[in-house]
């Protein structure tokens, strides 16, 4: 049968793993408040009561002086992360079992390992947000000074408009003449190694001849293969009529 100090570390225990699963759950929709697409240039009522929830959660509050009864450990507000591993502490230090000790003593370091890794966290993402949404502002600021300085002043604008289709056409004639310097540079490519591969055939073709009996030698091959070609063909032409008779 458990004690009342064993009951009331379990209920603690759970409200504590509770709130760790909340508070992943709160990251999750808080961290979505950064993105730069949906930002808003003020904190939405969403925002608000998201980064309230992490804040509830997440508050540092006074650690009691003594350990509450069993009877008051349902009344323990879930919203205070402290507090609960403020009461798991006093309840561990009132313990007497220091085999169950030990290991309570673990529990209890790696929830307040989790609780500074959520301040942590809440810190960084409120960073994150507030960066994400100054940078949001900054650019609305000047594209609205832009907007309002081309409107107040119309040929300004004509003329910044002018130079924007300059620039735009210059850097399609930049692309352009990019592509045909390297169609160029191909095409001479192509010659070098035309003008390379003639020479090395006229020289083929000079020590060939430069080779006694060697024209002869390569036209009695030629005619050998002409000759081995219309054997072959022949063949064929017979090996076709003889198919079609017989079909």
């Amino acid at each position: 049968m458990s004690t009342p100090a064993g009951a009331g570390w379990a209920q603690l225990r759970q409200q504590a793993r509770s709130l760790e699963t909340q508070t992943e759950t709160l990251f999750h929709t808080y961290s979505q408040f950064s993105t730069p697409s949906t930002i808003s240039p003020t904190p939405t009522d969403d925002e608000k009561k998201t980064e309230a929830q992490l804040e509830d959660i997440l508050e540092r509050v006074r650690a009691p002086t003594s350990p509450p009864p069993p009877q008051l450990l349902t009344t323990i507000s879930p919203n205070q992360r402290e507090a609960l591993t403020s009461r798991l502490s006093l309840l561990l230090a009132s313990s007497s079992d220091l085999t169950a000790s030990a290991l309570k003593q673990n529990n209890l370091s790696r929830h307040r390992e989790i609780l500074l890794d959520h301040r942590r966290e809440l810190a960084r993402l409120r960073a994150a947000i507030a960066a994400a949404r100054d940078r949001a502002n900054l650019l609305t600021t000047v594209r609205s000074d832009i907007s309002a300085y081309r409107s107040a002043n119309p040929e300004a604008a004509e003329a910044d408009y002018m130079l924007d289709e300059r620039r735009r056409i210059d850097n399609s004639h930049s692309i352009a003449d990019s592509v045909l310097s390297q169609a160029y540079a191909v095409n001479e490519n192509f010659g070098v190694q035309r003008e390379t591969l003639a020479s090395i055939n006229r020289r083929i073709v000079g020590a060939a001849s430069q080779v006694p009996g060697i024209n002869g030698l390569m036209a009695r091959i030629g005619a050998k293969k002409r000759r081995d070609g219309i054997i072959l063909g022949s063949f064929i032409a017979l090996c076709f009529l003889v198919l079609f008779y017989w079909g």
